[in-house]
């Protein structure tokens, strides 16, 4: 198989007319892959997008063909239909936390939706919002952009399919984790169109390296709760004066990895209500 692109956690390889995507144990945070991976941690990122997608197909079809993938890959490939990816990463909101607490704070906005003055950290939103931001190349930033800025790249139409699917898939998805405990507070998503012209989701979904999760029962507006996501590496590489973050980056201590990986596992059986097993090859 050919390789034809390897990103910050996933390798794609092209197999006659399908895709082959790989999930790697590499982790990254802002935009800077560090040397150090996390067991385990792409055949989760996999199990876990795959159960999503199984859950909220009816609400729009995915890149999913099957798990018929070479043997030291079972358990974190996928085969999936080749696509055009748009070129937008699609973030919903439902909580006040990170680079939108941020935004909040300078401006009262995020992405350009006004929120009200006056809301604390972790605060729930009456209704969740998009805030797209750019695809940046590999070892830049993305950048939020407004809905219009959006409109003028995209193109209203496309816009608005893309908002009203990012928001229908993350109240179904926040929904179904209350009910099991944690909080969605907010993901990325991101689309692609297919050689049909079909509007799908791609890539990851749901998962601790795409969306930010809280255990419902630690929750309360005004204080940030633990994160069982990769923020938790993030909060980690934050203590370390000696990193301006950009490459290289630092070597991450056995300690954290081990958390990390833990929580990841944590997500998937909580949300899953499964064992997590990882498979042969995986």
């Amino acid at each position: 198989m050919e390789l034809i692109r390897r990103g910050k956690v996933r390798d794609i390889y092209r197999d006659g007319p399908d895709l082959v995507m790989v999930a790697s144990d590499r982790i990254s945070v802002y935009d800077v892959i560090l040397p150090t991976p996390v067991p385990d941690k792409g055949a989760i990122l996999t199990q876990l997008s795959l159960w999503w997608f199984s859950q909220l197909v009816d609400l729009v079809d995915n890149h999913v063909i099957s798990e018929d993938v070479p043997g030291p890959w079972r358990g974190r490939a996928i085969r999936v239909r080749p696509v055009t990816m748009v070129d937008v990463e699609c973030i919903a909101r439902g909580y006040l936390a990170g680079l939108g607490w941020d935004s909040y704070r300078a401006s009262g906005a995020i992405s350009g939706s006004s929120l009200p003055a006056g809301l604390p950290v972790a605060a729930r939103l009456d209704t969740p919002i998009f805030t797209p931001s750019t695809k940046a190349p590999d070892g830049q930033h993305d950048e939020h952009i407004s809905r219009d800025q959006m409109a003028r790249l995209h193109g209203e139409n496309l816009t608005a399919r893309l908002e009203s699917l990012t928001l229908a898939l993350y109240r179904r998805a926040a929904d179904l984790a209350r009910d099991r405990g944690i909080i969605i507070a907010d993901t990325k998503l991101e689309f692609g169109i297919t050689t049909d012209g079909d509007l799908i989701v791609a890539d990851e979904i749901f998962t601790p390296d795409s969306s930010r999760f809280w255990r419902l029962a630690d929750w309360s507006p005004g204080t940030v709760p633990m994160s069982y996501d990769k923020q938790f590496v993030r909060d980690w590489s934050a203590t370390l004066a000696d990193w301006d973050r950009t490459y290289p980056g630092p070597e991450v201590p056995d300690e954290v990895v081990a958390e990390t990986r833990a929580r990841y596992v944590w997500i998937y059986e909580t949300i899953t209500g499964q064992r997590w097993e990882p498979r042969e090859g995986a």
